[in-house]
């Protein structure tokens, strides 16, 4: 066995600490990560679920179902006392890894917005890349509009999911952006006040 594959079967084997369960039991849970396509990205993900107290269960490796970022999702079952699991959620996130999903937690809110201009001449990936990095987003959907080829104005509507309580900053970075690339962005309509 390679030292690689020695390192990940002693990280999905190493038990949970004994003095860590405080509650009398541990739980399962799924985090539903988002992991770029390079060599060792997925053995440095699991190293703060089990320098954290994480068991893990199973790892759910979806190279065939790409994100709109171009990178992979990846699904982990773990289990470890209630009060380990935000820590090892924000050990996940400080090391970089970009947790879509963790638990119960899913993004609160989704917002639908429209952007108009030369997407595909102005990098409609860096875009997606922008938003979803500068409004702390996902892209859901994508619909792109282009009547009159790709070197003409076109538009697209795209599907966010945000965390709830953070729409309106992720509509200021998506503003932002929608500036610097000389895109028209239409917003949705908030609220129904008269």
């Amino acid at each position: 066995m390679d030292a690689r594959k020695q390192e990940v079967t002693a990280m999905v084997d190493k038990p949970a600490e004994e003095d860590a369960e405080t509650d009398g039991g541990v739980r399962a849970y799924t985090v539903r990560l988002e992991l770029v396509d390079e060599p060792g990205e997925l053995l440095r993900t699991l190293e703060p679920i089990a320098d954290n107290g994480g068991n893990l269960l199973s790892i759910h490796h979806e190279r065939g179902n790409i994100t709109p970022r171009g990178h992979i999702p990846v699904e982990v079952d773990l289990e470890c006392p209630p009060e380990r699991f935000d820590g090892i959620v924000d050990a996940l996130r400080d090391a970089g890894v970009n947790v879509i999903q963790a638990g119960a937690e899913h993004y609160g809110e989704e917002v639908n917005v429209v952007l108009v201009g030369d997407l595909v001449e102005n990098d409609l990936s860096d875009t997606l890349s922008r938003i979803e990095g500068e409004a702390s987003a996902v892209v859901r959907d994508l619909s792109l509009s282009a009547p009159d080829g790709t070197e003409a104005v076109s538009s697209a509507r795209i599907r966010l999911a945000i965390d709830s309580g953070r729409s309106d900053a992720a509509l200021e970075a998506i503003r932002s952006i929608g500036s610097d690339k000389e895109l028209t962005v239409v917003e949705p309509l908030l609220g129904g006040e008269a």
